[in-house]
């Protein structure tokens, strides 16, 4: 259900030329960064237009699409979805065909307690397959536009840059109470009760929840630190200052997950090597691939989880319960449809026998997914983002200049986190993709600037080089 005033349509539908502007006076890489990322911070939630078959004009799609209208008009690129690496290739394949055929194997209408959700057809096959390309756009983006090490450090100068400025706005709402999103758009984008916490308040900004504004809070801190190892300052700061300021704004955000993540990447950014770090990356995507499997195999310690987090607060822990018992249920629900799902129009939800009443609540993106598309989408969406990893993996082999591996690797645990973010939350949105392309475009970068070595080495020593 689209939200909001006049003016809220004014900003969603200014989007465009704004992104205009930037391609026209910007390079690429700072045009991309801004219309993307400010996109997820500025425009209003739930504000949408909606037209037949494709996918409602909103915040997350309005981004992505005057991104691509700046690259095609202004810059005349196009974005290239091809590629020459088979495991890219084939997982956007796989996401790109498993939509269509889920809604093939969705051709009957669910009936539950009088509650109808309709037969799926051509139109929705049509929908959601442009829907799904949109939303992971940005990831081509990055890999086909941010190659260089000058690009990836652009990138995180310019979300330190956009956290310090909104870092003024977060404070705020800290202090009054989320209010902006409603004061300028007309309405509040969420749950008013679920930004209370321990006696204050969580900052909602634009973002549409908390929990995002905390994991924004957390990636900003994350480049700053990074930047600081390499001796680089953020804007006219330093970077180490800002890392410290933005540890402190994260603990005022109140997200237990977001300020774990934080301390975790901090930790090892700071006192690890750039090996070990990327052990870690590996290990964690690993973790959130294998997420699906070890709670169908009853594998994952709910109890223990839940007990650690009773011992920071009773409230935070009967929200983890919460989250636990609602993903029982919709992976039991979601298990009937193992391979590729139930599809769009809520048929992933359970509802109650007798009266219809949608009974569940979907935190996490990952049982999102699954619900929706099955096992054969959660492995195509959440696989195209632990390739960035493995491919910076291997690229960090080939890297010999310090504050490049350094760059690298915390890049690595950025995206690994985002995926972890995904077991808990549904807080994936176009500028983690665009991130997380950014860093498989660097890493395949460093990959064929190495081959490109090798081979010509290889032609001197055959004699093939005059």
């Amino acid at each position: 259900m689209s939200k909001g005033n006049i003016f809220a349509y004014l900003v969603l539908l200014s989007w465009p030329i704004i992104s205009i502007w930037l391609y026209k006076t910007k390079s690429i890489q700072l045009a991309t960064l801004w219309t993307i990322l400010g996109g997820f911070m500025f425009l209003p939630v739930r504000t949408q237009i909606d037209f037949p078959l494709i996918p409602p004009l909103g915040k997350d799609s309005m981004p992505v699409i005057s991104a691509f209208l700046g690259l095609w008009l202004v810059k005349g690129k196009m974005i290239s979805l091809s590629s020459n690496r088979g495991g890219v290739k084939w997982l956007l394949y796989l996401f790109v065909i498993t939509p269509i055929i889920t809604v093939m194997l969705n051709g009957d209408a669910v009936n539950v307690g009088g509650h109808i959700m309709p037969s799926l057809g051509y139109h929705d096959a049509i929908s959601t397959t442009i829907n799904n390309l949109l939303f992971i756009l940005p990831l081509f983006m990055g890999r086909q536009f941010f190659r260089s090490y000058e690009s990836q450090l652009l990138m995180f100068k310019v979300l330190v840059i956009a956290g310090l400025g909104y870092s003024l706005l977060m404070l705020y709402e800290i202090r009054m109470s989320p209010q902006l999103h409603s004061s300028l758009y007309g309405y509040f984008p969420h749950n008013f009760g679920q930004q209370k916490r321990s006696g204050g308040f969580r900052p909602v900004v634009f973002m549409g929840h908390g929990l995002w504004v905390a994991f924004f809070a957390m990636t900003i801190m994350l480049a700053a630190v990074t930047l600081s190892k390499n001796g680089i300052k953020a804007w006219k700061y330093s970077s180490a200052k800002v890392s410290y300021y933005f540890f402190i704004v994260l603990i005022l955000c109140k997200s237990m997950a977001s300020v774990a993540y934080g301390l975790f990447a901090f930790y090892l950014i700071k006192f690890t090597s750039n090996k070990f770090q990327m052990r870690m990356a590996i290990l964690v995507t690993l973790l959130a691939l294998a997420y699906p499997t070890m709670s169908i195999l009853n594998l994952v310690p709910y109890d223990e989880i839940t007990s650690v987090a009773r011992m920071v607060d009773d409230d935070r822990a009967d929200s983890v319960q919460f989250r636990f018992d609602n993903e029982a249920v919709l992976l039991a629900h979601g298990s009937e449809r193992f391979f590729f799902g139930w599809g769009g129009w809520g048929r992933n939800r359970v509802y109650d026998n007798q009266t219809g009443e949608d009974i569940t609540i979907t935190d996490g993106r990952w049982i999102i997914t699954f619900g929706q598309f099955g096992w054969f989408g959660f492995i195509a969406e959440f696989g195209l983002l632990a390739m960035a990893v493995f491919r910076a993996s291997r690229a960090l082999k080939l890297v010999k200049d310090k504050k490049q591996s350094n760059m690298l690797t915390a890049h690595a645990l950025l995206v690994c986190l985002i995926m972890l973010d995904q077991i808990p939350n549904a807080t994936l949105a176009p500028w983690m993709w665009l991130l997380a392309g950014i860093l498989l475009g660097r890493s395949e970068a460093i990959i064929a600037e190495n081959r490109e070595a090798m081979n010509l080495i290889s032609n001197v020593k055959d004699g093939n080089v005059r």
